[in-house]
């Protein structure tokens, strides 16, 4: 399902205009990303998904072309979690 299927879905099960759904979704993702980049909390929506910013140490890998290591700087991720219901739908429940 890409963005625009879903904010199709979105505006029929809400019963709202496809622009309002749309601009929801937009807020959302923009209010996860900023939150995220702030780091010092998470987003939690219960039994769905958590997103939060998760420290990645530095570390050595190897060039894949020529086998010669390389140094990777110490960064951040999202780390993304999967909640009881979201699991219990993939399981087919």
């Amino acid at each position: 399902m890409n963005r625009s299927e879903l904010v199709a879905a979105l505006a029929d099960r809400t019963e709202v205009p496809r622009k309002n759904a749309d601009v929801v979704l937009a807020a959302l993702a923009e209010i996860v990303g900023d939150v995220v980049a702030k780091g010092d909390e998470k987003v939690s929506i219960p039994g769905f998904l958590t997103f939060e910013r998760a420290h990645r140490a530095a570390r050595t890998a190897r060039n894949p072309q020529t086998g010669d290591p390389i140094q990777i700087p110490a960064g951040y991720t999202v780390k993304v979690s999967a909640g009881s219901k979201l699991k219990d739908a993939a399981k087919g429940k």
